[in-house]
């Protein structure tokens, strides 16, 4: 049986979500990490190799980064539609959001947040506002980022904006993405 490595109020909190969603079978295993305040310390319990959350283990498989865990228990527990799987229509669409948000939506919020700014990070990231805009293309044309579908990519793509409603753009149609997504995982999450 998968065992996810998670910790509250982290980056883990969605693939809770996620897995709650799915209904699936996995287990929770609660570790302590350092926190950005520096409280927390790592925790020997932890298998991440660099002691962060979320870790999923499967057997003799270790999946990390929040974009390939939420692909691999799509995968795994596809009953809930939350994922177009290999052959499925959209599943292009699927991934290429996944490894968007790890490639550019995190890193530009998290440089955006640090103060960092550079022509290089422009010229391989672009910038915030081309990125609000990439996010809005399909949302103006659909509810989700994948039409009338919901998927883990709209759990993960919103995530930071319902963490840290700050950084929500004044996009009306992101703005109402994210409450939407916010009414989908209000039942699952505790």
């Amino acid at each position: 049986m998968p065992t996810l490595y998670y910790s509250p109020k982290s980056r883990s909190d969605t693939v809770v979500m996620l897995i709650r969603l799915l209904d699936a079978d996995v287990t929770l295993r609660e570790v302590s990490i350092v926190r950005q305040d520096g409280s927390g310390a790592r925790d020997p319990a932890n298998p991440h190799p660099e002691g962060k959350v979320p870790y999923l283990t499967d057997g003799d498989d270790a999946v990390r980064e929040r974009g390939a865990i939420m692909l691999y228990l799509t995968d795994r527990y596809p009953d809930a539609g939350l994922g177009p799987l290999p052959g499925e229509a959209g599943r292009g669409t699927y991934l290429s959001w996944l490894f968007y948000y790890q490639g550019i939506i995190e890193p530009l919020l998290i440089l955006q947040w640090a103060g960092v700014s550079h022509p290089a990070v422009a010229a391989g990231l672009r910038d915030v506002a081309t990125m609000i805009e990439r996010l809005a293309e399909p949302l103006r044309h659909g509810p989700w980022l994948l039409g009338d579908r919901f998927s883990a990519a709209d759990l993960l793509c919103s995530s930071p904006f319902l963490w840290f409603t700050d950084m929500l753009p004044d996009e009306p149609v992101i703005r109402d993405w994210v409450a939407r997504c916010a009414e989908r995982v209000r039942g699952v999450a505790s």
